[in-house]
């Protein structure tokens, strides 16, 4: 419930010009600071004053992505009528008849783009690559089923994906939880990420900079973690394993889907892996040191058998489970 000095401060902060055009084009999207001084064509200085402002008031939210602070609608972790009322009430201007909420959404649509072109060019100078590892194993949707069958029914509410990537994982996951988010320490790709998900109109999960080793979160916070090729890049990947468990809820469950062991040394020379594959016995033996079950595994053996045959990769997904009530694991740094 709103007190009266909360609600004038809510009130006071929007009681200007340029706040109330922030707060329309925050209920657009997230956007940076940079994002916003190019919108509004005012000063960076002006823009993070009235930024701390509306944060002040409990407004926006601000998360800190290396030099980029990045703003949003804050979501309120309690409600607040004041607030939430303003908030629709900002989401409802049109921009038919006012010309300065009009210019904002145009640049708003320009600064989307051109997000989007920089995604896409990314994506195509590194396409052909990624094409050539994607023939060496099941086709990416067979996968992506085989995972969402895996996880188990009914929703979940905090699903983390772990080297977000593309942020394919949010996307498929998007009808099973409340809130996600994906982390990754490319920017390049967490710009792939954001668009994508707005392209999905996936709406209530985000694509964060955090090393997976150290995750920003409190332990016991998320339901399902998921892992998706990315630990045959680690120098550690059970440390990453380990990170995974921490964060999990008792009872949580962690999906890692990665290669069975292969010898395919090309892909260390020219594509960065660090390992190549994972048998059965290290996964559980893993799964043991951080308290965790494996509780079930799949194994997806590549198509085409014949010549050639040995040399694609066969995928394999782990399920691994936390047990109710166990003990939290500390958070360990990556050696």
């Amino acid at each position: 419930m709103s007190s009266l000095d909360s609600t004038l401060s809510v009130f006071r902060a929007v009681g200007e010009e340029t706040r109330l055009r922030i707060m329309a084009l925050l209920a657009r999207g997230e956007l940076t600071v940079s994002e916003l001084t190019q919108i509004l064509g005012q000063s960076q200085p002006r823009v993070s004053r009235h930024l701390k402002i509306l944060a002040d008031a409990a407004l926006v939210e601000r998360h800190r992505e290396g030099a980029w602070m990045f703003y949003r609608i804050a979501g309120g972790a309690e409600a607040d009528p004041a607030r939430d009322a303003l908030v629709a009430a900002i989401s409802a201007i049109g921009e038919d008849g006012d010309r300065i909420v009009a210019r904002d959404a145009e640049r708003f649509a320009q600064s989307r783009q051109a997000r989007a072109d920089q995604a896409a060019a990314y994506f195509q100078e590194n396409a052909a690559e990624w094409s050539r590892l994607r023939n060496l194993h099941l086709p990416e949707s067979d996968i992506e089923r085989q995972i969402v069958d895996i996880a188990g029914k009914g929703s979940v509410d905090v699903f983390v994906d772990l080297g977000t990537g593309t942020g394919r994982m949010l996307e498929i996951f998007a009808d099973r939880f409340t809130q996600g988010v994906g982390y990754d320490l490319s920017h390049e790709m967490l710009s792939i990420a954001r668009n994508n998900l707005e392209q999905a109109g996936v709406t209530h999960a985000q694509a964060r900079h955090g090393d997976l080793f150290s995750l920003p979160m409190e332990n016991g916070a998320a339901d399902i973690v998921c892992i998706h090729h990315v630990l045959h890049y680690l120098a550690e990947p059970e440390a990453a394993v380990r990170e995974a468990a921490r964060i999990l809820k008792p009872g949580g469950r962690i999906i890692i889907s990665d290669f069975a062991p292969h010898d395919l040394e090309f892909l260390r020379e020219e594509h960065a892996h660090r390992r190549l594959g994972f048998a059965d016995a290290e996964v559980k033996q893993w799964c043991a040191r951080a308290n965790l079950r494996l509780e079930r595994t799949q194994t997806l053996s590549p198509t085409g058998a014949g010549k050639g045959a040995a040399k694609k990769l066969t995928v394999k997904i782990w399920l691994c489970a936390a047990p109710a009530g166990v003990k939290r694991l500390r958070a360990r740094s990556a050696a």
